[in-house]
């Protein structure tokens, strides 16, 4: 993952670069040019293709009806496909769901708890991972929380952490509550690997606005989360889990879709897993969303919306609004990710403020949150500085 180094960032303008203006004549039913969406951390908008893929995965089923799964699947490996190019992964690694809370609870019913009861992860994760392992605490499983400040040690002191009780870390890429940067985490799957451990990234706050290689990464062996309602602008019910070629797991939260592949063999003693993706199947799903998931990625396919294009505009666009908000982004300071966190004890006023003005923005609990996305403006930049 390349740093962000702030500043007024990259210059626009040059050959094959982004231009909001242009890319937001493709998000009209967003309205994204009459009002100013710093979401884009949290909820993106989707470009109109999304509509009319949802719209055709009706007409599909009214006229395909139950082959209509046929055509589904296809879009399943569309969308497979769009996030191993995110990750410089295969497909056939790639498994999918409506959320990552289901692929984060099929991959701990798989881990060995009676033999290692212990957990480590951070005090900085998002709710999927902090709310399910506080429920696991209270059931006697021994969750270690290791302080995700500062973000540039935190994979060292993870890997600190990890003994032979061990049977997962859990981390995330890039921290959702004030977008810095984890970085080095192979050294935790080093250590890991040493002792026996599964390591899983949530990369859900990095996954298309940072150039996150698996390969360049040397996260080959990691277990990775992420999904599609945030800066792949994929909407909702577009979630993956990666696993390492090697998998053995057997997820003990396990649908039926698992053994689709071959549903004419009889069930022999032991529950069997289908190949590849299968392993973490769960059952029967809403394939809309992989519709407008297929729609979204030839999309920025043919719009050459690259992570490494979208980095550069992201980091042009956060250093606007770190210099106007007059907020310090130097190379020496932790590296940060695709929004902008302003520490601001009326956080909350300060959202409802400027949503009356037009703007969009979240807030978590004393943090205000300002994401710009790839159709965002410099001048739409500039106004919501003015307003803050």
């Amino acid at each position: 993952m390349t740093p962000a180094e702030g500043g007024e960032g990259a210059a626009r303008g040059g050959k094959g670069m982004i231009d909001p203006e242009k890319l937001a004549k493709h998000y009209t039913r967003f309205r994204v040019t009459e009002r100013i969406l710093l979401t884009g951390h949290s909820h993106q908008a989707w470009p109109d293709v999304a509509f009319e893929a949802q719209q055709q995965a009706w007409l599909d089923a009214a006229e395909l009806v139950d082959d209509v799964w046929d055509k589904a699947f296809e879009k399943a490996n569309e969308v497979r496909r769009g996030f191993a190019r995110l990750l410089d992964d295969s497909p056939d690694r790639i498994a999918l769901a409506p959320n990552t809370h289901e692929l984060v609870v099929r991959f701990l019913s798989a881990l060995p708890l009676k033999k290692r009861p212990r957990l480590i992860t951070t005090d900085g994760e998002f709710h999927t991972i902090r709310r399910q392992l506080d429920r696991l605490a209270e059931e006697g499983i021994e969750v270690v929380k290791v302080a995700a400040d500062p973000a540039p040690t935190l994979a060292e002191r993870l890997a600190q952490r990890v003994d032979d009780r061990t049977a997962a870390v859990l981390v995330s890429a890039v921290l959702y509550t004030n977008a810095h940067i984890v970085p080095n985490l192979m050294a935790t799957l080093r250590t890991c690997e040493q002792l026996g451990a599964e390591l899983l990234v949530d990369a859900y706050h990095a996954l298309n606005v940072i150039p996150f290689s698996l390969r360049v990464e040397g996260l080959e062996g990691a277990y990775v989360v992420g999904g599609g309602y945030k800066y792949c602008q994929l909407g909702p019910g577009n979630a993956f889990l990666r696993f390492p070629a090697d998998t053995t797991l057997r997820p003990v939260v396990t649908g039926w879709f698992s053994e689709f592949t071959d549903l004419s063999r009889a069930p022999s003693g032991r529950v069997e897993y289908g190949p590849g993706p299968a392993r973490f199947a769960g059952a029967t799903y809403d394939f809309t969303s992989h519709y407008r998931g297929a729609a979204v990625f030839r999309f920025f396919e043919e719009q050459g919306l690259t992570p490494e294009k979208l980095r550069e505009l992201n980091k042009h666009q956060v250093g606007m609004l770190a210099k106007g908000l007059g907020v310090e982004l130097t190379p020496s300071k932790t590296a940060i990710g695709g929004f902008l966190a302003l520490r601001r004890p009326d956080a909350n006023r300060l959202k409802q403020e400027l949503r009356k003005k037009g703007v969009w923005s979240d807030h978590r609990g004393e943090s205000l949150r300002l994401g710009p996305a790839p159709y965002v403006t410099d001048a739409q930049i500039r106004m919501a500085i003015a307003y803050t």
